[in-house]
């Protein structure tokens, strides 16, 4: 049970184990909606994506990274950002992390709020844990993948859990705890109205 000030949160831990694992989305309808990894590292973008997606789901942790240590997330070996654009503009992102022993997690995944519900979700995790399986092509210094990983929980998106499930991810630990009752952040101050 949560007080006024503290919040239950269920975070679970999913996996999959090869790339047969993957059951990859239809993609959306015409070719309005693209997928393409910024390969360039820039903070402002990353910052920009982070904020917007997980704005309005407290996403929080990063809000306060100097660009110094941004910089130094995104230029990590075998780190990667996808990014989905519909008809030009970006939609939401995955963000990919190389770690030792083949293992890639997929760090954040999420679409900016006028995006969501309209199919491009699963089509965007599905093309992302694609590259997470083949990331060693593209980063010579790392093993194969042999695991593809990630965590959600209660405060993400309501269709998160069963997108991350239908793509194939099974559950290997569930936890849950009382966290701070934070306010959204949104995007930028005041941009979501409070009720």
């Amino acid at each position: 049970m949560s007080s006024s000030n503290t919040l239950t949160v269920t975070t679970w831990s999913l996996e999959q184990t090869a790339p047969a694992d993957l059951r990859p989305a239809t993609p959306p309808e015409g070719d309005d909606v693209r997928v393409a990894r910024a390969e360039v590292p820039s903070p402002e973008f990353s910052r920009f994506l982070y904020a917007s997606v997980g704005g309005d789901i407290r996403w929080l942790d990063r809000l306060g990274w100097t660009y110094a240590r941004w910089q130094e997330q995104l230029s990590r070996p075998g780190a990667e950002t996808w990014v989905a654009y519909e008809k030009g503009t970006p939609a939401g992102y995955v963000e990919l992390d190389a770690q030792d022993d083949g293992v890639v997690e997929v760090v954040y995944f999420g679409l900016i709020p006028a995006f969501r519900g309209r199919r491009i979700g699963g089509h965007l995790l599905s093309y992302a844990v694609a590259r997470a399986w083949d990331l060693a092509e593209r980063w010579p210094d790392r093993e194969p993948t042999r695991r593809v990983w990630l965590h959600t929980c209660s405060k993400d998106g309501e269709h998160a859990m069963a997108n991350y499930e239908r793509r194939g991810f099974k559950v290997f630990h569930t936890a849950t705890e009382e966290e701070p009752d934070l306010p959204t952040a949104g995007p930028w101050p005041g941009a979501f109205p409070t009720v």
